[in-house]
C-alpha cells in the first residue's frame, strides 16, 4: 500500500526547488516551515489512509453509466466529500472566493500525493483547479461572483471541453456551435469527447468550460470562443435551477484510470429545457477563447507532470516492498540459509535505483517549474521567471510522464510474472500512467513547443542562462568535500556540454529557417534536457544535506544517476543533431 513520502517531498520542496529561500525572503508572506510541514503531513495522511485504500475498488468497478446517470465507484462519493471538507480544493485559489492563496509549489506537492493514492480520483480536483484559474483570470465579475466560491470549495467541479471526434489536438477544426441571445447568454450545441469527470454524482453541480464557434467567427483557431456552461443553471440567489440542455451520452472504456468517468458529452440536442441549446456565458472575449483555455491547459500541463511523478513514486514503493520480500535464487555474496530476496540481485537493484532516480528527478523538475510560476507572480523580475516557467513546463510535463510510464513498466519487471497478474496491483500503475504522455498536448507536441517557442525566448538567453546555472551545480559538486560523489562532477560536466551543444544547434537551425530539421530532434532533446536536470537536481539535493539524515543515500543516488542515466546524453545529442538526415532517408519506409 502506498505511503506518502512526506519527508522526501518536503526536502525537495525546500532544498532543491527553492522554497526555503523564497520563504526566508518573505515572498510567501507569513508562510513558514511549520505550516508547510503541517499541510504536507495532513495531506500525506489523507492520501495514505483515505485515498489509496479506494484506488483498487475504483480500478475494478470503474465509473458506471446507469439510466443516463454516472455513478462513481463505491466509496468515492464520500471520499470526495471528505476531501473537500478538508479545504484541499482551494489551496491556491483567490482568498476573495474562499481560497487560501498558497503557493503553487505547495499545491503540486499535495497533488502528487492525491495522484499516488489514486490518479483516477485526483483528476476531478485537477480539472476543477484549472477551471478556477481560467474563470478567475478571464471571467466577468458576474461569472466570478456566481460560480467561483462553490468551485473553490469543491462543492461544484469543473471540466475542460476541447476535443471532438474529428478534432484531436487540432482545435482549429472544431465544430461545436454557439449562438448569441439578446439577454447576453449563448446557446451551445455540439459533441465533445474524452471529457474527464464530465458527469458524476459527487458534486451538486458541474461547471463545463466549452470551446465553440460563433456563426460569424473567422476560420481556424482565431475563431474559437470559450463558454461557461453549467450542468444546472444557477439562480440569482445562488440556488440551483433547472437542468441545462447537456448530458453524458457514453463513457469511454479505457486502458486505465477506470474510476475516472471519461465522457462523451452532448450539448443542445433538446433533451432538457424548453428549447434546444445548452445555455452558456462567454469567458473572455469572442473569438479569443483559445487564449483563455490555455490558462487552464498550462495549469493542467504541470498537474499532468505531477501524475507522472506520482505514479512513479507509487510504483517504486510497491516494487521495493515486493523485492524485499520475494525470495529467489542466491545473489552473489549471499551467505545466509535459503534463497535471497531478489532485491539482493544486481539487476533488480539496478532497476529499483533507476526507478528511484527517475522519480526523484521528475519530482524536482516539476517542483522547480512550480517555483518559477510562483516567482513570476511574486518576484520583481517577472519576465525572467515567466520565461523560466515557460521553459520548464513542457519538460516537466513530458519528461515526468515518460518517466512515470518507464518506472511503472520497470515495476512490473521487478515483480516478474506476478507483475503481469492484476491482483498484485503493479499492472494498474502502468495502465493508469499510459494516458499521461497523451494528456494536455501529447509529449511530441510538448517537444515542438519546447524547441520552437521556448528555446528562442529572449533570443535564446533564457535557456543559455539556465544552462549556466546548471554548470554552477556541477562546479559545486567538484568543489565539495562530500564523500561518495566519485566522478559525478565530471559526468555532469559532460552531460551539460551535450545539452549545450544540442541547444546551440537547435537555435541555429531555427534561425536559419530549418524548422523541420530542428523538429526531427525535438523529442530526443526533450529527454536530454530532462536527464541533465535529473542529474543536476539530484546533485543539488546531495549538496544540501546539512542536517539531513539521508546524506549518504542522496549522494549515492546522485552518483548512480550520473554514471547510469547520464550515459545516455551523448547519444541523445547526436540524435538531435543528426536525426533529420536519417529520418529523411528512412521516410521511404512509410510510403
Amino acid at each position: 500500500m502506498y505511503k506518502a513520502p512526506v519527508e522526501e517531498i518536503a526536502f525537495t520542496l525546500k532544498h532543491v526547488a527553492g522554497m526555503s529561500e523564497v520563504m526566508s525572503n518573505g515572498l510567501f508572506g507569513d508562510l513558514g516551515e511549520d505550516l508547510v510541514d503541517a499541510i504536507l503531513a495532513e495531506a500525506g495522511r489523507f492520501a495514505t489512509e483515505e485515498v489509496a485504500p479506494l484506488a483498487e475498488i475504483g480500478d475494478r468497478q470503474g465509473a458506471r453509466l446507469i439510466d443516463g446517470e454516472v455513478r462513481l465507484p463505491d466509496g468515492w462519493r464520500d471520499l470526495y466529500r471528505n476531501w473537500i471538507a478538508g479545504g484541499w480544493n482551494g489551496l491556491t485559489a483567490p482568498e476573495a472566493f474562499g481560497g487560501q492563496a498558497l503557493p503553487d509549489m505547495l499545491n503540486v506537492a499535495v497533488l502528487e500525493m492525491w495522484n499516488s493514492g489514486s490518479m483516477a480520483f485526483a483528476l476531478a480536483p485537477t480539472l476543477t483547479m484549472g477551471a478556477i484559474e481560467a474563470v478567475s483570470t478571464h471571467g466577468s465579475a458576474a461569472l466570478k461572483e456566481k460560480y467561483l466560491a462553490k468551485m473553490v470549495s469543491g462543492e461544484w467541479t469543473g471540466t475542460m471541453n476541447l476535443t471532438e471526434p474529428h478534432a484531436g489536438s487540432d482545435l482549429g477544426v472544431l465544430k461545436a456551435r454557439a449562438e448569441r441571445r439578446p439577454d447576453g447568454s449563448y446557446r451551445i450545441s455540439g459533441q465533445k469527447i474524452f471529457i474527464t469527470w464530465g458527469e458524476h454524482d459527487a458534486a451538486d453541480n458541474i461547471i463545463h468550460l466549452v470551446l465553440a464557434r460563433l456563426p460569424d467567427a473567422p476560420a481556424g483557431t482565431r475563431g474559437i470562443s470559450l463558454f461557461l456552461v453549467p450542468k444546472f443553471l444557477v439562480n440569482d440567489d445562488g440556488s440551483l435551477g433547472p437542468r441545462n440542455d447537456l448530458f453524458c451520452h457514453a463513457l469511454e472504456h479505457k486502458l486505465g484510470i477506470h474510476g475516472s468517468p471519461t465522457c462523451t458529452m452532448i450539448y443542445g440536442d433538446g433533451r432538457f429545457g424548453d428549447e434546444k441549446g445548452a445555455i452558456g456565458w462567454l469567458v473572455g472575449e469572442e473569438n479569443k477563447g483559445l487564449a483563455c483555455m490555455f490558462t487552464m491547459m498550462n495549469n493542467a500541463r504541470l498537474a499532468v507532470g505531477m501524475q507522472g511523478v506520482a505514479i512513479a513514486e507509487a510504483a517504486t514503493q510497491k516494487a521495493i516492498a515486493y523485492a524485499g520480500e520475494r525470495t529467489q535464487g542466491k545473489a552473489p555474496g549471499w551467505s545466509a540459509a535459503g534463497m535471497s530476496p531478489i532485491i539482493e540481485h544486481p539487476d533488480v537493484a539496478r532497476m529499483l535505483l533507476t526507478m528511484k532516480a527517475l522519480t526523484q528527478g521528475s519530482r524536482a523538475i516539476s517542483y522547480a517549474c512550480a517555483h518559477a510560476i510562483d516567482m513570476s507572480r511574486r518576484a520583481g523580475d517577472g519576465r525572467h521567471w515567466q520565461e523560466r516557467a515557460a521553459l520548464l513546463t513542457p519538460i516537466a510535463k513530458a519528461f515526468s510522464t515518460d518517466a512515470g510510464v518507464e518506472v511503472a513498466s520497470l515495476g512490473i519487471q521487478v515483480h516478474g510474472g506476478m507483475g503481469f497478474i492484476e491482483e498484485t496491483g503493479a499492472a494498474r500503475y502502468l495502465r493508469d500512467a499510459r494516458i499521461a504522455p497523451i494528456y494536455e498536448g501529447t509529449n511530441g507536441i510538448q517537444a515542438i513547443d519546447l524547441v520552437t517557442r521556448k528555446l528562442p525566448l529572449s533570443g535564446g538567453d533564457q535557456v543559455k542562462g539556465f544552462i549556466a546555472e546548471l554548470k554552477g551545480i556541477a562546479d559545486g559538486v567538484r568543489r565539495s568535500n562530500l564523500d561518495g560523489f566519485g566522478e559525478t562532477g565530471a559526468r555532469l560536466d559532460a552531460a551539460i556540454a551535450d545539452l549545450e551543444q544540442a541547444t546551440a544547434w537547435l537555435l541555429e537551425a531555427l534561425a536559419d529557417d530549418r524548422t523541420a530539421e530542428a523538429l526531427a530532434g525535438a523529442t530526443p532533446y526533450q529527454r536530454l534536457f530532462g536527464l541533465v536536470l535529473t542529474g543536476c537536481y539530484l546533485a543539488k539535493g546531495g549538496l544540501a544535506v546539512s542536517g539531513d539524515g539521508k546524506a549518504e543515500g542522496r549522494i549515492a543516488l546522485c552518483r548512480f544517476a550520473a554514471e547510469n542515466l547520464l550515459a545516455e546524453t551523448a547519444a541523445l545529442r547526436d540524435r538531435v543533431i543528426n536525426g533529420a538526415a536519417s529520418l529523411a532517408a528512412a521516410r521511404i519506409l512509410l510510403v
